[in-house]
């Protein structure tokens, strides 16, 4: 059961590439994101989301407990979960102006891969840089602040998207 909840904490094993393991389990958030579009449920993505979140503050902190070492870098489920959080501007505002949420390729089609890159970057930038309050969520015992720090960045990320959506991409 350890080892299962460790691979769980892994990102299902990505997270022990031996080199950038965020990034890798920020690609797979990527995917999750888009396998929750994929429901074509507004509810279904937020729930989702919440889900996955949960279960990442409690297999982080499991993954850290095994490991015995204050957040491990191949535990890379906070950042799968985190992801969603990023693209929520824009799976919201698609869900308001169409009744739909984004298809896969609406990430990946024509000249929206750069946003999703754009969104991919960011979050990475605000993971790594770990701005006012994300540093300091660190501090959470457990999963709680391996999570924590990463829903955090991924706000920053969904604010800066929301505001480029209003400004820029939704005009």
């Amino acid at each position: 059961m350890e080892s299962l909840k460790l691979y769980l904490a892994q990102g299902i094993g990505i997270g022990r590439i031996p080199f950038a393991p965020g990034t890798w389990g920020s690609i797979i958030g990527v995917l999750w994101t888009m396998v929750l579009c994929s429901t074509a449920n507004l509810w279904l993505y937020l729930i989702g989301t919440v889900l996955l979140l949960a279960a990442s503050v409690w297999l982080c902190g499991e993954g850290e407990r095994i490991l015995r070492e204050k957040d491990p870098g191949s535990v890379v489920m906070d950042e799968i979960a985190a992801l969603p959080i990023c693209f929520l501007p824009l799976v919201a505002h698609r869900w308001w102006q169409t009744g739909r949420l984004p298809a896969v390729e609406d990430f990946l089609g024509g000249n929206t891969w750069l946003i999703t890159l754009a969104v991919f970057a960011l979050f990475r930038l605000f993971d790594i840089a770990k701005p006012w309050p994300v540093r300091q969520s660190q501090s959470l015992p457990g999963g709680w602040g391996i999570t924590v720090d990463d829903v955090l960045a991924a706000t920053w990320v969904a604010g800066i998207v929301f505001l480029a959506g209003r400004f820029w991409l939704w005009r």
